[in-house]
């Protein structure tokens, strides 16, 4: 397997001017909006943050979970796992090697971990049709995608790398998917941008169908960023649009608003 390069990847995307434009309403609200509003704004903002928090553990968990029993049980793991990450970027950490990997995996599938403690897997994994790397590769394509993960200039794009490299390595016996969103995450949140999520059994659907094309074409040609490669880049960069906007609705109009509408709004693929 050859990681897909940064050089490859586009350095903009359209969708990124509106996210910004998004980001900066919001902060302009919080710093410029007289006291006595900024106050309310302000718990507004954290509020949603909040429930983007929430809703980010659920989905992850609803995402794989194949029993309510083990739904339950993904979602408390996952929900220590995002204190973990909101706790290191607050000390100002982002995940940037390996040892934070093998800390998102402890968080992330205990169990797992217990029994291969600070092991990647050893055995052959298949994704759908995509046959992941040979066990004796892991180590190298790890430290591989942490070396190359600050040569990509732009947050959005190095979040949305990273989970995609991460799957297609999928190092671990066990939680590949869930660590992967979560590490994306983690670097994107430490970047100021909310949390993004699967939302959906068609948002679900897509991502499936979109990060295996992707993986199936690089394997044939790894020195390509293939269309299906774009489109999952591109799918991903909605859902952070389809966040940032839940952000501005919550602290321009709606203060309860649960994650749904507006995203349904913003993201016409979801119909599909």
């Amino acid at each position: 397997m050859k990681l897909l390069q940064p050089d490859l990847l586009p350095r903009h995307f359209p969708l990124m001017d509106e996210i910004e434009t998004d980001l900066k309403t919001i902060y302009r609200m919080l710093v410029f909006t007289p006291e006595l509003q900024a106050k309310t704004l302000l718990q507004r903002y954290f509020a949603a943050i909040q429930h983007l928090r929430d809703v980010l553990s659920f989905k992850n968990a609803q995402q794989e979970a194949q029993t309510e029993e083990e739904a339950r049980a993904y979602l408390a793991h996952l929900e220590e796992a995002m204190e973990l990450m909101v706790e290191e970027i607050r000390t100002g950490v982002c995940i940037g090697n390996a040892v934070d990997l093998f800390r998102l995996f402890r968080s992330v599938a205990p169990e797992a971990a217990a029994r291969h403690p600070n092991r990647y897997r050893h055995t052959l994994v298949q994704v759908g049709s995509y046959l992941a790397p040979e066990p004796r590769l892991i180590g190298g394509l790890v430290d591989e995608l942490f070396r190359l993960l600050p040569t990509i200039p732009h947050p959005l794009i190095r979040g949305i790398w990273l989970h995609h490299e991460l799957i297609r390595i999928h190092p671990f016996v066990d939680g590949n998917g869930r660590i992967g969103r979560m590490a994306k995450n983690w670097l994107l949140m430490y970047e100021l941008y909310p949390p993004i999520f699967i939302y959906g059994l068609s948002d679900r659907r897509r991502y499936i169908q979109y990060i295996g094309e992707s993986f199936q074409k690089l394997e044939q040609k790894p020195d390509v960023f293939h269309p299906s490669t774009q489109t999952f880049f591109e799918d991903e960069l909605r859902r952070v649009k389809a966040s940032t906007g839940f952000l501005l609705a919550r602290m321009l109009r709606d203060a309860d608003q649960d994650f749904g509408e507006e995203d349904r709004v913003l993201r016409p693929y979801a119909k599909g």
